[in-house]
């Protein structure tokens, strides 16, 4: 288990323009192929790298801190000669988070990851930095049907939870979910002002996005108790401009400005149906190439191996579960 896997290693291209590292392939250590995938996510996120090493952790750090070794296993990622760059993280979410040899859930793993830096980071700095990098903003609005006063709720999110439906498209997706929706009569809210329940609407308004912005594809479903992957073909760009959120903007939010772009770097793959696998494709920062990480298994791939994984085929096809855009401004060669 401990072996290098052969032919598993491409040379990647850091946004910085330095000689950059290598793809590595990782071991599945008791069903790690759902940390493994986010693991090469995290390694082609060059921002959360840099903030990283504005860490020096001392010698008296716990070794069961997450980011501890995720510092070291994003590190020993770029090292060919290390066997297991991994195993050490593993063990460190195994012991405090997450089931060993057990299915996981590539959405509940990020978060968790990203909720434990935020408890065990000493450095407050180093932990807001990494916090602001993924976190989207959003205020839940709450409006009375009687006197139309508005009962608003800030939260945060470290990744966007889109339902999808039949043939859907990211844009759709995300109109949606900023969509004005009436509340049943069942589920009436509290009117501050009418000091009683009423009838009222609901929806989720945006304050700012993330440099990173995490996208789930909800394709798991509880239908009567029993939970089933939807297989509906979802299309998502390249490249798509940050006016989609403008209708769903906040009055109190971040100016949203016309010439920011997300561009996709990351794709998490689900295969299977309840129970599957999970692989990833990336490309770095300025290179066009992508690559696909199956476990310790990775190769050269293309824009059109991505879109194979929109959907619409079988339940138990590959299918975008997650997707992560980096913001930059209107560059097409990026």
């Amino acid at each position: 288990m401990g072996r290098y896997c052969s032919k598993m290693a491409y040379r990647f291209y850091s946004g910085s323009g330095s000689l950059g590292y290598e793809v590595r392939g990782l071991l599945n250590y008791n069903l790690s192929c759902c940390t493994n995938a986010l693991l090469q996510s995290f390694s082609a996120t060059t921002e959360l790298l840099d903030i990283l090493n504005k860490w020096h952790p001392s010698d008296e750090t716990d070794e069961r801190n997450v980011l501890l070794q995720l510092k070291n296993a994003l590190e020993a990622m770029r090292d060919k000669s290390h066997p297991a760059p991994h195993k050490d993280f593993l063990k460190c979410l195994y012991y405090q988070a997450v089931r060993p040899s057990t299915q996981q859930d590539a959405d509940e793993i990020f978060h968790i990851i990203l909720n434990l830096s935020q408890k065990q980071m000493p450095d407050a700095a180093v932990a807001q930095e990494i916090r602001s990098l993924f976190e989207i903003q959003v205020e839940n609005q709450v409006v009375c049907s009687e006197c139309t006063y508005i009962h608003r709720a800030p939260s945060s999110l470290f990744s966007l939870p889109l339902a999808i439906f039949e043939r859907d498209t990211l844009e759709s997706c995300i109109k949606s979910f900023f969509m004005l929706q009436e509340l049943p009569d069942s589920e009436k809210a509290y009117c501050d002002r009418c000091a009683e329940k009423r009838p009222s609407t609901h929806e989720v308004r945006l304050v700012s996005l993330p440099p990173i912005l995490c996208v789930q594809l909800k394709r798991f479903r509880n239908d009567k108790g029993f939970i089933r992957k939807l297989s509906s073909k979802v299309t998502f760009p390249e490249m798509f401009s940050t006016e989609i959120f403008a209708a769903g903007q906040s009055e109190n939010a971040d100016y949203v400005k016309t010439n920011e772009y997300y561009s996709l770097y990351a794709v998490i793959v689900h295969e299977g149906h309840m129970f599957g696998h999970y692989t990833a494709f990336i490309r770095s920062n300025q290179e066009e190439m992508w690559y696909y990480a199956d476990d310790c298994r990775v190769r050269p791939s293309t824009w059109a191996d991505v879109q194979d994984t929109y959907g619409g085929s079988h339940q138990y096809g590959s299918t975008a579960y997650l997707l992560l855009y980096r913001k930059k401004s209107r560059n097409l060669s990026a």
